[in-house]
């Protein structure tokens, strides 16, 4: 039985876009799935969609994610924002800045983004281990901008194990932290961070750079893009869309547009 205290989490949140607009589901197939055909039938912006459990949890580029009950935070918020379609880049981006803070204000533990979507932790001078990932789905208005956006975050907290193909590449919070995580606690920081990520994003154009200082991928981080038939090189910032360009070791530039990028 979950004891995910939504009540407490609502309540840290007045002053917010999602304070009243809370709901709770013990297991649900895809919180994203549920805020997408809300919006369809006209629900305000706002609206939290927080699951124990997901049977069908879903990443970028159709992979599965895996959300095993009451070990992680499943939540999906459903915005309205004043963005044209082409910068739907950067409400991931600014949802992961969000996680980032929100994170390092309840662990203390600095975590690091992959471009565009992972919280990744690093390992003992290991390959970065995946521990949470954003899925951003929105449709578009006939002028060209957004209609609404469907921001899902899945974070691995309080996972000691994972299945044999998850091992050498997945982790949580409890694991790279070194302490039990409150997902209430995580819940409320990362909404309260959004909320101020999302107000900002649309007063100015900073997101590129604050993403950029809290990420080690994108500048300089020795990567394989698999797109195009597969590439390496160097990362080397972003570009003027928010696109990841690559110093290629061929000697050609190259920016990825929607390929997966893992460390060499």
């Amino acid at each position: 039985m979950s004891t995910f205290d939504i009540a407490r989490v609502d309540d840290a949140l007045r002053g917010t876009q999602f304070h009243g607009k809370l709901h709770h589901f013990t297991i649900i197939d895809s919180t994203n799935t549920r805020a997408l055909a809300d919006a369809q039938a006209g629900a305000d912006a706002g609206q939290v969609y927080i699951a124990d459990e997901q049977t069908a949890g879903r990443g970028r580029g159709g992979h599965v994610w895996h959300s095993e009950p009451d070990r992680g935070l499943y939540v999906t918020v459903l915005v309205r924002p004043a963005l044209s379609s082409n910068h739907a880049l950067k409400l991931s981006l600014a949802t992961a800045v969000a996680a980032y803070e929100a994170i390092h204000q309840v662990t203390g533990f600095s975590i690091d983004l992959r471009w565009p979507n992972d919280l990744v932790a690093p390992r003992d001078g290991v390959q970065s281990r995946k521990l949470g990932g954003i899925l951003t789905e929105s449709t578009s208005a006939p002028d060209g901008r957004i209609r609404h956006a469907a921001i899902g975050m899945g974070i691995n907290l309080n996972q000691t194990v994972f299945s044999e193909d998850l091992q050498e590449t997945a982790t949580s919070l409890r694991l790279a932290a070194g302490q039990p995580i409150s997902r209430e606690a995580i819940a409320t920081a990362l909404l309260q961070q959004l909320h101020a990520e999302l107000t900002q994003l649309e007063a100015d154009d900073t997101i590129f750079e604050r993403f950029t200082q809290r990420s080690s991928w994108v500048r300089g981080k020795r990567v394989r893009v698999a797109e195009d038939g597969s590439y390496t090189g160097t990362t080397d910032s972003l570009t003027a869309d928010g696109l990841l360009r690559i110093a290629c070791d061929d000697g050609t530039a190259r920016v990825v547009r929607h390929g997966g990028v893992r460390e060499l």
